[in-house]
């Protein structure tokens, strides 16, 4: 058990100046990166600075290294079509081999909270940075959805496409590093929170089912994810009231669009939230912006029937399928994996890691190889502080 922080967010440091200017990468080797440009410079010591006034217990000499962040452009896969995502890829300045780490971020809805487009104040670039200068080849993709592809729907917990394009963004971090002369040892680290964490966790699953050439996968650390997504619609469908409804909406409205579900939502949902929710994710609106435009009261949002029958009736077939198709409880790891979870959260229950970890066990996983770490009395946003202050000595410690 690991002690969590009752009130500190994840946004922990201060930007206080920027160094920007483009260099657009198309080097003749690139297989899967359009773009670079360079928006970022930060030297150890200012990195350093920022995080040792923070309230995040790391050791802070272990940033060695001066770093430049890119945001980058590359071509992945969206229901068989070519698309160009984006995503953050940040080099140390070292000619040392190393390795590379991929940081899913948490649920966002509006563009503008994407990795690429957040301000040149905002304080997530000092953090992303800092994972860097531990000697990292960092990345954070936008996801599809975002940034450079936000003209398509979000894919929100579908587990092909979170883990193909998280995947292509890896291939174009090596080709920018290998354009700028930094080398890349082929020793991967994923981690992430909350939807990033089953981010993580259905990349870790596709790189052991599918390999990734020139990727030693040593381990991941997802955190806080609704692994199990039948879990979660049984734990929502078994609420009176749930202060995040959106979430429920963000899955029907993704799986609709990705599976091109020719069912309509009002058969989901009730009225009037039905027919609102489709506008609700075109990329402008928040979180909040989205829960006041809908209702806490389950029994209000979902169409009675459907939360009687989902199970028993075939009518709801292909619902329940899609669920169950994208839990990520089908599978035996093999490769090092620490799941951490709060548990006292209740917006992705602590109970949703329990039973995926037992499913894993119960699949063959070894215990020695899956690790489930509780995160004491921390909720979903408390147990962020925490896990950060856990996973970070834990992946220098295997580096």
């Amino acid at each position: 058990m690991i002690k969590a922080f009752p009130k500190f967010p994840l946004i922990l440091l201060i930007v206080l100046t920027v160094s920007c200017g483009p260099d657009e990468s198309m080097a003749p080797g690139n297989k899967v990166l359009v773009s670079d440009d360079l928006f970022l410079s930060r030297s150890a010591g200012e990195l350093r600075t920022y995080i040792s006034a923070g309230p995040v217990d790391i050791d802070a000499s272990k940033l060695i290294y001066d770093v430049d962040m890119y945001k980058v452009t590359y071509h992945t896969n969206y229901k068989g079509e070519t698309v160009t995502a984006s995503g953050l890829v940040i080099l140390p300045n070292t000619t040392d081999p190393i390795g590379m780490v991929s940081f899913q971020h948490g649920t966002i809805t509006a563009d503008d909270e994407a990795p690429t487009n957040l301000a040149l104040s905002n304080t997530q670039a000092v953090l992303y940075a800092g994972m860097a200068s531990l000697g990292f080849i960092g990345v954070v993709p936008d996801f599809i959805g975002f940034g450079s592809s936000a003209d398509v729907m979000h894919p929100y917990y579908v587990e092909s496409l979170t883990a193909s394009s998280i995947t292509d963004n890896f291939r174009a971090a090596r080709e920018l590093a290998i354009n700028k002369g930094v080398t890349f040892n082929s020793r991967l680290f994923l981690a992430g929170y909350s939807q990033g964490g089953y981010a993580t966790m259905a990349t870790h699953k596709s790189i052991e089912e599918n390999g990734l050439d020139g990727f030693n996968l040593i381990a991941s650390f997802p955190a806080a994810g609704g692994y199990d997504v039948k879990a979660m619609q049984e734990y929502f469908f078994g609420l009176d009231t749930y202060s995040n409804p959106y979430y429920m909406a963000y899955v029907a409205q993704a799986y609709k669009t990705t599976f091109d579900f020719e069912q309509p939502l009002n058969e989901f949902f009730q009225e009037p939230y039905a027919s609102r929710i489709p506008s609700l994710f075109d990329g402008t609106l928040s979180s909040g912006d989205i829960n006041v435009q809908l209702t806490t009261s389950v029994a209000g949002l979902i169409q009675p029937e459907l939360i009687l029958n989902i199970d028993t009736d075939t009518k709801y077939g292909y619902l329940k399928d899609a669920f169950i198709e994208n839990s990520l409880v089908d599978w035996v790891p093999t490769i090092t994996m620490f799941m951490y979870h709060g548990d006292a959260d209740v917006t992705v229950p602590f109970e949703n890691s329990v039973i995926t970890y037992n499913k894993l066990i119960n699949n063959g996983a070894s215990p020695e190889v899956v690790k489930l770490i509780a995160i004491a009395g921390g909720t979903h946003s408390t147990g962020v502080v925490p896990y950060v202050e856990d996973f970070i000595p834990k992946m220098l410690s295997l580096k």
